[in-house]
């Protein structure tokens, strides 16, 4: 079985929400290596016109919600393979918080232009960022506006380049060599991924994985907030520069920095129910229409575009 990569919500933290801050810190350095060796432009974005370009940026100046494709791939470098991990991060800055919901890897669906329906992560190895984004906003109903994507060396290069994370492990347990027990453990990037990735031994199965996924980003993102003093930047520049691609340019992280970051502080993150069957001769995961629409409405509501947040917003107004 193919590793999962547990890296979203560090590239969250780290480009998303903080990498930029520490533009003040490595200006240069930062800038460079976001622009000339993360930063991919999309069609859907070389197909804007100036009107909307500026529109997007209008929206980062005026706060506005905002939405990310988030991903983890199987391969030595993140621009091929299939996206074993897939996440989609909301973060609405008017009321500081975020909201993410992982899809499996094998969901069933349909990928614009195919045929048949087929496996979610298979989207990536047809047509790389812009068609998942694209299969994922029509599963979905919602407009992404970014994504990030990582490949597997990744997560151990970017964790050791912080410094390592803490965690605080609420049962002893052992998984690829490493015997973790119980209590606050300070971990390299080996070891995270090793706590990360262990499933069969807890009695909540992929729910107390996902527990311990979180502690793991929540660790990362109070590192990366104090990237001023972190004594390896150059490493951690070089870890993101070889392991991480995206259509956000250093421009947008700034701004992203300076109206978005305290969001951070408080993350949500949405359980998808799920199916498991076989479909001529391979293992789907299946969600029924009514889940899928519930999570596809709290995703709206939370970027304010939800036909019933609209309505409220405008009885609120009236009454005004």
């Amino acid at each position: 079985m193919k590793k999962i990569l547990y890296t979203f919500g560090v590239l969250i933290a780290l480009v998303l929400l903080v990498g930029a801050g520490y533009a003040y810190y490595l200006y240069d350095s930062v800038q460079e290596t976001v622009d000339s060796d993360m930063y991919v432009e999309l069609e859907r974005d070389r197909d804007k016109d100036e009107a909307e370009e500026e529109e997007s940026k209008l929206e980062m100046d005026n706060r506005e919600p905002l939405s990310f494709l988030l991903l983890g791939v199987d391969a030595e470098e993140a621009a091929q393979g299939l996206a074993d991990t897939i996440m989609v991060v909301t973060v609405n800055p008017e009321d500081d918080s975020m909201k993410m919901v992982s899809l499996p890897r094998d969901l069933r669906l349909t990928i614009p232009g195919r045929d048949n329906p087929d496996k979610i992560n298979h989207s990536y190895g047809y047509g790389g960022p812009d068609l998942i984004m694209d299969t994922v906003e029509n599963y979905l109903d919602i407009p992404l506006d970014y994504f990030v994507t990582v490949n597997m060396n990744g997560f151990e290069e970017i964790i050791d380049a912080l410094g390592g994370v803490s965690v605080d492990n609420s049962f002893a347990f052992e998984q690829n060599e490493f015997f973790f027990e119980e209590g606050e453990h300070e971990l390299n990037g080996e070891e995270a991924l090793a706590y990360a990735r262990m499933r069969k031994e807890d009695p909540e199965g992929d729910i107390g994985r996902n527990s311990r996924q979180r502690q793991i980003v929540n660790s990362m993102i109070e590192e990366g907030a104090q990237l001023s003093s972190l004594s390896n930047a150059q490493g951690l520049l070089d870890a993101l520069g070889n392991n991480v691609l995206t259509n956000l340019d250093f421009e947008k992280m700034r701004k992203l920095q300076q109206n978005y970051a305290s969001a951070r502080h408080d993350q949500e993150t949405l359980e998808l129910e799920v199916d498991n069957e076989r479909i001529d001769g391979l293992w789907y995961i299946l969600v029924e229409e009514e889940e899928r629409e519930r999570i596809s409405e709290e995703l709206k509501y939370h970027l304010d575009i939800s036909d019933t947040k609209v309505a409220n917003l405008e009885d609120d107004e009236e009454n005004e």
